[in-house]
């Protein structure tokens, strides 16, 4: 019988790990069930008829980054006033274009980089933070990376940090910004779980638009996070937190 119980204990575990996973699923499902209605008036109100939003992922699971749709006929003002709009539901993670236009760049202010920058820099030039194919999970080597990425984040708690996710382009371009983004709040999320507050990072994807300069936009070697380490300042509305026409 002794024998018996590590694949006993195994079997336990896949099974919990199986009812969790499913739990979670079921809990997303009911979460955003539930805001369906709500940002299907938020549209109306806002004048958006015909947009859709979809609250799955290119996988088919439950997310809060919506992708809104059916926007092709819209005008810029239009679609800058259902964006932002959606993007002020309680609950919504992010909103994006299906067609893969980003949110409009609002004129930003100079920010002067921090040590932590370079510091993170410096890790990250013969090392890089790694996913699972075509997926945001991390894969282990990087969970040892970010636990140094963290560690020289610390100095600069209290300044702004912007994670940032880039792809080559080898796929279509909404789904290259949606999986940018994904993996974007993967790290940001892995970092806030190593102590790094929330309300300080700021995660943002760019799907295959911003290659590194002198590579061919279908570099694998695009496929990267960015870190920008700047100094406090009165917070404004980013075009992550309020989306604009594109």
């Amino acid at each position: 019988m002794a024998k018996r119980t590590p694949i006993v204990l195994l079997a336990g575990a896949a099974l919990v790990a199986a009812l969790g996973y499913w739990g979670g699923a079921r809990h997303g499902e009911a979460f955003l069930a539930a805001k369906q209605p709500v940002v299907a008036q938020t549209i109306a109100e806002a004048r958006g008829a015909p947009v859709r939003a979809r609250m799955t992922n290119a996988a088919g699971s439950p997310t809060r980054h919506l992708i809104l749709e059916n926007a092709e006929k819209l005008d810029e003002a239009t679609r800058a006033r259902v964006a932002r709009a959606v993007a002020q539901v309680p609950g919504v993670g992010g909103v994006f274009w299906a067609d893969g236009s980003a949110a409009a760049q609002a004129e930003a202010p100079q920010y002067t980089p921090l040590h932590c920058q370079e510091d993170v820099e410096g890790l990250l030039r013969s090392r890089t933070i790694r996913f699972e194919g075509g997926s945001s999970a991390l894969v282990r080597a990087s969970q040892v990376l970010l636990d140094e990425v963290a560690e020289a984040l610390q100095p600069c708690l209290g300044s702004i940090i912007a994670v940032s996710g880039h792809t080559d382009n080898s796929g279509p371009e909404p789904g290259n910004l949606e999986l940018s983004q994904e993996r974007a709040v993967a790290v940001r999320e892995a970092l806030i779980r190593r102590g790094i507050p929330r309300d300080g990072l700021r995660a943002r994807g760019y799907g295959s638009r911003e290659p590194v300069e002198g590579l061919a936009p279908s570099d694998p070697a695009n496929r990267r996070i960015e870190f920008s380490v700047i100094a406090t300042e009165p917070l404004v509305p980013t075009p992550v937190d309020t989306p604009g026409a594109r």
